[in-house]
């Protein structure tokens, strides 16, 4: 556990100050008590919820835990979007780090001064790897492998960067290093997408830092996931070209009006 005094790390480094960016929607099932889980084990973290405009109590219930630390952001109703949620909550956070985790306890709270530690140690990234994901069913967990060898195959014909986990929702940045990669690529991002972390390494300006910290993907507490046949399509619509056509292959076989979700294209 770490107390509320300055932490040490290493070669007598001072840590660093971390916030917790949670994207949130229609979670009052989960939402207080991940703050409380949090703020019991951590108690120097933020948590900073940015909410996408839920229609459920999420925020009378962080309103009723009447803690400083703990922020609701409400988004604007037309900017909705889990990309643009962790993002938007990664370019406002006012600490050294930021991570961004899942609301419903999938991501452990015991993992997350590990991935710290990394941050301390001088990681620009450092990335949650999941130790398996047969927690999420077999068939979505052997989609998301193939997935991810797909989006690894086309990030190294572009050069770019890759890291363990591609599709891990659970990692932590360094600002000052991430935070002009957001504000300069804001309206390239895929917003309204998933993979952020696959975003972020897209757009990434030089050759990062990249750490790990392996542990167990839960199954989730309480509550339906959000996930749909939209989100493979955003996934491989963050692929450059033949990803997009990839994305509107997919939307095809699903059924989805691909036209409706990219009007612009």
């Amino acid at each position: 556990m770490h107390g509320s005094h300055p932490r040490l790390y290493g070669r007598g480094l001072m840590a660093g100050s971390c916030t917790i960016v949670i994207p949130t929607f229609n979670e009052e099932k989960n939402i207080a008590n991940i703050a409380r889980a949090i703020r019991a084990e951590y108690p120097d973290y933020k948590i900073l919820f940015m909410d996408d405009n839920s229609t459920d109590r999420s925020r009378q219930e962080v309103e009723s835990l009447n803690d400083p630390l703990v922020t609701f952001y409400v988004r604007k109703p037309e900017e909705r979007g889990l990309g643009a949620s962790v993002l938007q909550g990664f370019a406002i956070a006012d600490t050294d780090y930021a991570m961004c985790m899942d609301c419903d306890f999938q991501h452990p709270v015991s993992a997350l001064g590990g991935i710290v530690e990394q941050m301390d140690a001088g990681a620009d990234l450092c990335v949650g790897w999941r130790t398996s994901r047969m927690s999420m069913g077999f068939k979505r967990a052997m989609g998301s492998q193939v997935v991810e060898l797909f989006c690894k195959l086309f990030f190294k014909l572009h050069g770019k960067q890759t890291t363990k986990d591609m599709m891990s929702g659970l990692f932590a940045i360094r600002c000052d290093v991430f935070r002009p990669i957001i504000e300069g690529n804001w309206d390239s991002f895929e917003l309204r997408g998933w993979k952020v972390l696959m975003d972020l390494m897209k757009y990434a300006d030089r050759k990062m830092d990249v750490r790990y910290y392996r542990y167990d993907f839960g199954v989730r507490a309480e509550g339906e996931s959000h996930l749909n046949p939209k989100v493979v399509i955003m996934t491989f619509h963050q692929l450059w070209g033949f990803g997009k056509f990839s994305a509107k292959l997919v939307a095809k076989v699903y059924g989805v009006d691909y036209k409706a979700m990219y009007p612009g294209e």
